[in-house]
């Protein structure tokens, strides 16, 4: 089985970053780090597709998790796992 590529906007200063980077390490889990600190062309992309400005923004495939809180009430829901396998959340 595939997992879906797991892609993280982030920034150097964020303990959310952290943890969500944390947390899927816990999980076995690779990701793609992109550090809108470092890219205004990636910022201005995560911000037109998320409508959010805060990060961690969470990729699992196409699908947009949202930020930690979100990905953690998620995985407490038992919808991460079902996603990391190819499901909708």
């Amino acid at each position: 089985m595939s997992v879906p590529e797991i892609t993280l906007y982030t920034s150097a200063m964020c303990g959310y970053c952290v943890a969500a980077k944390t947390f899927l390490k816990s999980k076995g889990l690779d990701w793609t780090e992109v550090r809108i600190d470092l890219d205004a062309e990636a910022r201005q992309r995560m911000v037109a597709t998320t409508k959010r400005t805060s990060v961690p923004q969470i990729f699992v495939g196409d699908t947009h998790v949202g930020g930690y809180d979100d990905m953690m009430a998620l995985h407490r829901a038992g919808g991460f796992e079902p996603l990391l396998g190819g499901g909708a959340a």
